[in-house]
């Protein structure tokens, strides 16, 4: 029995240590193991002091460090009151329809009464679709107040348009024989089309002098540059900011239809 007890004894002993020897093995298994582990973490922390004190060589009223939390603390105060600020957008300035521009008629042509107590100015161009889109409400408006409203053009050629500039050329050309509009009415359907055939037909259903017309067209071409740098820069002057503008008594106006038009006329007509 006490063999028995013995053996028991020492198969527990011998179990005891081979663990105990087990452990001591697995601990120096992962010690070795965590060595390239540990190194790499103390080189961290070695790089960690240096850029630390690298970035607190800033000076000597406030550290680099400083400065950075400054800007965190107060990107931080922004997010929380959720007022960060987002980029917007330049506006374009806003248009003031109340001030009145000074545009002198100068030697444009008048189209109705001289002394009619309105006075439309439209900054066009002859290739401009747009023009050609609002100039139809203008000749009504012409008509519906023959004796209260007359209409002047001024010319103002866009450089992206190559027909606008000879077309106001060739309008001021038919002018010298009386029919600067009706040329104006022509080349806008046209979009601007000043090329030879085109204008031989246009002289032919205005009944103009096809040959004064071109002899013009050559030998004034330096007059009516000078009228349309003119009109341009009276333009600039006046905030022509496109084709077309028009302005009612020197008034910027939004008006592009007949309707829109008869009220703002008939209030200036009753004094308001």
């Amino acid at each position: 029995m006490k063999n028995t007890f013995l053996v028991f004894v020492l198969v527990v002993l011998v179990a005891f240590l081979l663990g105990v020897s087990l452990l001591v093995s697995i601990h120096n298994t992962v010690t070795v193991a965590m060595i390239p582990v540990v190194t790499e973490v103390k080189q961290i922390e070695t790089t960690q002091r240096l850029i630390l004190q690298r970035l607190n060589k800033g000076g000597n009223e406030e550290t680099v460090l400083g400065r950075l939390s400054s800007i965190e603390n107060k990107l931080n105060v922004l997010q929380a009151r959720n007022t960060v600020p987002s980029f917007i957008p330049p506006q374009p300035p806003q248009e003031d329809f109340n001030k009145v521009y000074s545009i002198d008629v100068g030697s444009s042509v008048i189209n109705g009464k001289k002394d009619a107590p309105i006075t439309i100015v439209e900054f066009t161009d002859l290739q401009c679709p747009f023009c050609v889109r609002f100039w139809p409400p203008v000749k009504e408006v012409l008509k519906a107040y023959p004796d209260k409203v007359n209409y002047v053009m001024k010319n103002f050629p866009l450089s992206f348009h190559p027909n606008a500039r000879p077309a106001a050329k060739m309008a001021l050309a038919a002018h010298e024989q009386g029919k600067y509009y009706e040329m104006v009415d022509l080349l806008l359907q046209n979009a601007g089309d000043v090329s030879e055939a085109k204008v031989k037909e246009y002289a032919k259903q205005l009944k103009l002098n096809y040959n004064k017309l071109m002899d013009d067209a050559r030998s004034k071409d330096a007059q009516y540059e000078k009228i349309i740098s003119e009109d341009l820069a009276l333009g600039e002057k006046a905030d022509v900011r496109g084709t077309p503008t028009f302005y009612m008594n020197g008034k910027k106006t939004m008006a592009r239809d007949l309707s829109s038009f008869k009220i703002e006329i008939d209030k200036l007509l009753a004094g308001k």
